[in-house]
């Protein structure tokens, strides 16, 4: 695994969000534990894009 994958990994076991256990983090898939890292801090990233959002012209 890579080691940025390790490291969220660790970050989730050490304190797994709620509904869920070290174990469940430790059996996840680095394409689910990516996909919940994202989700979760989903309304961090929406303040790079401001409140307008994108524009296509």
């Amino acid at each position: 695994m890579k080691p940025d994958i390790e490291e969220l990994r660790r970050k989730y076991m050490d304190n797994p969000p709620e509904g869920m256990t070290s174990m469940d983090i430790r059996r996840m898939s680095e394409d689910k534990l990516l996909d919940m890292d994202y989700f979760l801090n989903e309304d961090e990233l929406d303040d790079y894009f401001g409140e307008e959002g994108f524009y296509i012209f």
